[in-house]
């Protein structure tokens, strides 16, 4: 059973249509050893440079900018792992080992899976317990920059009792003068499971240690990308997750849950033209979400009724030598969602969701409460057997988190609003397996965006909403077996985001490329490997350039390739990036004179070995 689009394991009936799906073995065979970096390289999703050290590059869903990862769901094994706090998932934390495949589902999606679910969401699911058989593997890598990484995994399974263990630790000296990281992460279950039930435990736990090298001037980089502007600055980061989670099966009946408790001590010193700054934060989150799933069969048509209820409370103490504060959420959410399906060909869904939030913040000196709703209605047909088309509209939301509302421009006693958006996509998808081509067509009209905007707040910058957006496009994404031993697959986006109300209607937002493509190829042939990519991300305008006057920042092409040769239960690797040797950045938040400026450079040619034994 895998957690899908229904928040319940797969039912051949209503396997989520048109969704991207990323297996253990592509990760592999590309080398990747993230969840984040096989995201972003063989999902095509659009990723931004990370403005800490870990490797998690912020991602976008739909052309969002600097808000993407604010609108989009990210969740393991169905626990959400979204921050509240400004913050990206830490998905590099994630043992790439446990991992059984990403499904990225694009388009609002706020009924089943609330605020922030705008741009879609993107399921990371792990390995099931196997009863009575014993799985273990060992790796060491060396790599460009000083990057030395180990991993070691151990899972083992009795009659109705399995437990798995992965620990990885990652040093890396870094590309950019004080930029090195190391990072160690461990994760653990204990499962007991039968036929019909399953539950368990399990943990993970993750530190990260960073240098932070700060942002360059576009002379600065074009004289030297590797150079810091701020040495001396530095964070950390200590994340550590439990979850207690449960399925059983009651004849046509399902029911499931997730207790998760979430705690992070986030701390960091910035050395600026400004002086010296710190901050440590360390946050709480408990969620619990019990659902239940009906499945029926009525003639020719199937059912299945989902319903359920998610229960959130995140904190957040804040300790900074330029003032402490506190902040808190607590939401109640309710969700009813029915989809039937006819004879294979046609399916038709609706679904509600309602959520009573509350919200309090001491440096926005406020103490809020309020609801917000969704619905969605959703209907495929197959009118022949290769082609499905498909159609979805519906409303999703998202919040203000306590520390956005917390920093605005805003009069006293006024909060952001709640964003709203009413979602439209139209598509088709042509053929099975491993010849298939998707086509999309999207619309989301936006009202009330929540962004950043560094020109608010006499330059300083504060949370704002926008006045009316609209993010539409379409995307095309292809999969083509070419023989036994080669297979080719692309992704393509194409996203026009831009104003359509207020003062600056028509203008473009930022931090959106209007195109990126994808592409890559696989070839096996016995005990040799290959698999090898592109990637092309169009121009874009820099962090704070609302009003279009600055250049945008240029395009992006690079090169990735990987060798690996089996020889019985081991393997050797040989695997580079950029092999362009291109200097680029993908964030950047200033305009200086006109010209790019606040630019973070992104790592030139790297390469890595790696050597890996299967037990």
């Amino acid at each position: 059973m895998t957690v899908s689009a229904s928040r319940f394991g797969d039912d051949a009936a209503f396997v989520p249509v048109a969704a991207t799906l990323i297996s253990a073995a592509q990760i592999r065979d590309a080398g990747i050893d993230n969840a984040n970096e096989a995201i972003r390289r063989l999902g095509g999703v659009v990723g931004r440079q990370s403005l800490a050290g870990p490797s998690d590059f912020a991602l976008d869903l739909r052309g969002f900018g600097g808000g993407g990862d604010r609108n989009m769901v990210v969740l393991l094994d169905g626990v959400r792992i979204s921050e509240n706090e400004l913050s990206s998932p830490l998905l590099s934390s994630i043992p790439i080992e446990a991992i059984e495949r990403i499904e990225i589902v694009r388009g609002g999606s706020s009924v089943l899976y609330g605020g922030g679910a705008t741009g879609g969401t993107i399921q990371i699911i792990t390995r099931r317990a196997q009863a009575n058989a014993m799985r273990a593997s060992v790796s060491a890598e060396l790599g460009s920059d000083g990057r030395r990484a180990g991993r070691a995994f151990v899972a083992r399974g009795w009659d109705k009792l399995a437990i798995d263990a992965h620990y990885a630790r990652m040093q890396d000296a870094g590309y950019r003068h004080d930029s090195q990281s190391s990072q160690q992460n461990f994760s653990s279950a204990l499962q007991w499971f039968g036929p019909d039930w399953r539950f368990g435990l399990r943990l993970n736990l993750a530190r990260a240690d960073y240098a932070l090298p700060g942002a360059l001037t576009l002379a600065q980089f074009n004289a030297n990308p590797r150079q810091s502007s701020q040495p001396g600055s530095h964070g950390s980061i200590n994340n550590d997750t439990v979850t207690a989670f449960m399925e059983r099966r009651f004849g046509d009946i399902e029911v499931a849950g997730e207790l998760s408790h979430r705690e992070k001590i986030a701390r960091g010193v910035y050395r600026g033209s400004f002086g010296v700054s710190s901050l440590e934060s360390h946050v709480r989150q408990l969620q619990f979400s019990p659902r239940l799933r009906h499945l029926a069969q009525i003639g020719a048509i199937r059912n299945q009724l989902v319903a359920g209820i998610d229960l959130a409370e995140w904190s957040n103490a804040v300790t900074a030598s330029y003032g402490d504060s506190d902040a808190a959420q607590r939401s109640r959410a309710a969700y009813l969602r029915n989809e039937m399906e006819w004879a294979g060909n046609t399916r038709i869904a609706a679904g509600v969701r309602r959520e009573i939030f509350s919200q309090r913040s001491a440096a926005g000196g406020f103490d809020r409460s309020g609801a917000v709703n969704a619905w969605d209605l959703q209907a495929s047909h197959a009118p022949w057997s290769p082609v499905r088309v498909f159609v979805k509209l519906g409303q999703s939301y998202r919040l203000a988190t306590p520390d956005e509302t917390g920093a605005t421009s805003l009069p006293a006693g006024q909060v952001l609003k709640p964003q709203r958006s009413h979602d439209l996509e139209l598509g088709a998808t042509i053929g099975s397996g491993e010849r298939t081509l998707t086509a999309r067509w999207f619309r989301h009209r936006v009202h009330d965006e929540i962004v950043y905007d560094p020109t608010r707040n006499a330059g300083f910058g504060a949370n704002s909403n926008l006045d009316a957006t609209r993010h539409q496009g379409i995307e095309l994404e292809g999969r083509w077996r070419a023989s036994g031993s080669t297979t080719f697959s692309a992704t393509y986006q194409h996203v026009d985001a831009r104003l359509t109300g207020g003062a600056n209607s028509g203008r473009e937002l930022a931090l959106v490329p209007a195109n990126a493509l994808s592409a890559r190829v696989r070839w096996r042939a016995g005990r040799h490997g290959v698999d090898g990519g592109l990637r092309w991300v169009d121009r874009q305008r820099p962090g704070n350039d609302f009003i279009n006057t600055c250049r945008k920042m240029p395009s992006i092409t690079t090169l990735d390739a990987r060798y690996a040769l089996r020889l019985q239960s081991w393997e050797l690797a040989l695997a580079g990036t950029n092999l362009g040797a291109r200097h680029y950045y993908s964030q950047a938040y200033a305009c200086d004179g006109g010209q790019v400026s606040g630019l973070y450079p992104e790592n030139g040619r790297a390469v890595k070995f790696t050597i890996r034994h299967d037990f």
